[in-house]
């Protein structure tokens, strides 16, 4: 998370956030997100139980295959996201949990993207994260989560801007 990478770190001079938490130090994304309403993800997660080299147990989540365009990628053609669904990669439960321990973007110019139709992370949700972080705001309507794939156009003119600006 960039929020966390990026501070302190004197080569980072502006942040893009795309269809993204824009969380603060102390905050967890699983408090965050239930913020406002129209998240879908929990429901289309799998859990599988991993061991972790201590003997304790992690979780890693997959989004269920039946659901991934839906939640995730709807403005992708269904062909594109039945490969996505086959070919995801997990990530782990603590992403929900684990604390935030830096916020970047207190220090580091930002931008946003909000996607309009995003049913992961609820566009209000980025909103509100990217105004309280003095963002740059550009909404994409009817985007999906996948939206640097679907309008890759608008993310690469915001990521232009970002760089110009702090040059």
């Amino acid at each position: 998370m960039i929020a966390n990478a990026a501070a302190g770190n004197p080569n980072v001079e502006a942040l893009v956030y795309v269809a993204a938490f824009v969380p603060d130090k102390g905050e967890k994304l699983g408090d965050l997100i239930q913020r406002y309403p129209g998240s879908e993800i929990q429901a289309a997660l799998n859990e599988v139980p991993f061991p972790n080299p201590d003997g304790s147990t992690g979780i890693d989540l997959y989004l269920k295959a039946d659901r991934l365009r839906e939640v995730f990628a709807a403005d992708l053609p269904e062909k594109e996201t039945e490969l996505m669904a086959a070919e995801q990669r997990p990530f782990s439960a603590s992403s929900f949990t684990d604390t935030t321990t830096d916020a970047a973007w207190r220090t580091i110019p930002s931008w946003g993207v909000v996607a309009g139709s995003h049913k992961s992370i609820p566009p209000a949700l980025e909103r509100f994260e990217y105004q309280r972080a003095n963002a740059r705001i550009t909404e994409v309507p009817g985007a999906s989560h996948l939206v640097m794939i679907s309008h890759p156009d608008v993310v690469e003119r915001v990521i232009e801007q970002a760089a110009t600006a702090t040059r």
